[in-house]
């Protein structure tokens, strides 16, 4: 009888659904005797803007909608609005600075970096952190704070995508795995399964030899074996996940990318995106019109209201449909 065994391994432990250490479990606002620490990484939303194109694209889409339907004021740039737009889309926190002049009187609107501003005890009083430990406290009522309402709590907002978050992970996943797949070159995809008696140890040694000076840079190269007298089975390559790796990389990115588009509310064919039917994705001049009544002007509503009353004047008003979109 033979001593040689078949054996069998698993791996791969459960995992909960509700994990105690994913990027949610930091949905809690606490006050560290200073400020509130934001109820969640804005480095990680910082990161994760990034980790994805359709994630950022449909951000800077509405920001870019936003901006040019912005009338600029006397008080308030452009580039000063931007800002402020740009960090409540990602962080959910959007940050005016008032900068008075001697005699007290508005000079000029800033936009500050969301990223490091902080609220302080006051309900009016905020402090931006400086190289991570220095703080820069700010005059009482100086700062308009601009925030994405949240179901948790109310001293910071809440970006309206983190429900996306997963997927944009996973897509980059996906697309970080891709690229080790493409730069290891032989993948490590396959079992080279040697049964010919023809070959010896000497042609064994150079074959793998062979094998390694083919990965990295350069890779993908053809391999030239002769085996004089050779059996036609005498040398099989048995694949072991490299097709259903191509499969699944175009289904999760297709899937992860839906998961964003809807979390945004963004139609496809204003990203860019190229449709895979036949029929594309419809009119893009139907979409962009219902995508502005949609989401646009809420969303101008929501921080015109916010500045305005802060402000004590009119100082944020926003062009119409037709002026930002004349019909040609």
């Amino acid at each position: 009888m033979s001593d040689s065994k078949v054996q069998a391994f698993s791996f791969g432990d459960p995992e909960p659904v509700l994990n105690n250490h994913d990027f949610s479990g930091y949905f809690e606002t606490w006050l560290n005797g200073r400020y509130f620490e934001p109820h969640i990484s804005l480095n990680g939303l910082a990161k994760s803007f990034r980790s994805t194109p359709y994630l950022s694209t449909a951000i800077i889409y509405k920001k870019n909608q936003l901006v040019s339907s912005f009338k600029p004021h006397k008080l308030l740039s452009s580039a000063n609005f931007e800002r402020m737009v740009l960090d409540n889309f990602v962080y959910g926190n959007g940050y005016l600075q008032r900068i008075d002049n001697r005699l007290k009187d508005p000079l000029q609107f800033k936009g500050l970096m969301g990223k490091y501003v902080r609220r302080m005890k006051e309900p009016n009083r905020f402090l931006m952190l400086i190289d991570g430990f220095n703080e820069h406290e700010f005059a009482e009522g100086s700062i308009c704070h601009i925030k994405t309402s949240d179901v948790d709590q109310e001293i910071y907002g809440s970006p309206e995508y983190l429900s996306a978050l997963q997927s944009a992970w996973l897509n980059e996943s996906a697309t970080l795995f891709r690229r080790k797949y493409y730069n290891n070159g032989s993948h490590a995809g396959f079992i080279l399964y040697m049964t010919d008696s023809g070959i010896d140890d000497e042609d064994v040694e150079s074959l793998k030899q062979a094998m390694k000076d083919s990965r990295g840079p350069g890779n993908f190269k053809n391999l030239f074996l002769h085996a004089p007298g050779g059996k036609k089975d005498g040398l099989q390559l048995i694949p072991i996940s490299e097709l259903a790796a191509k499969d699944e990389f175009l289904n999760i990115k297709s899937i992860t990318r839906d998961d964003i588009l809807a979390a945004f509310r963004t139609p496809p064919q204003l990203l860019g995106i190229i449709p895979s039917n036949a029929g594309g994705f419809g009119s893009i001049k139907d979409a962009r019109e219902a995508y502005w009544y949609n989401e646009i002007i809420p969303e101008q509503t929501r921080i015109a209201d916010t500045v305005n009353e802060w402000a004590g004047d009119n100082i944020l008003n926003f062009k119409k449909f037709e002026d930002v979109n004349p019909i040609l």
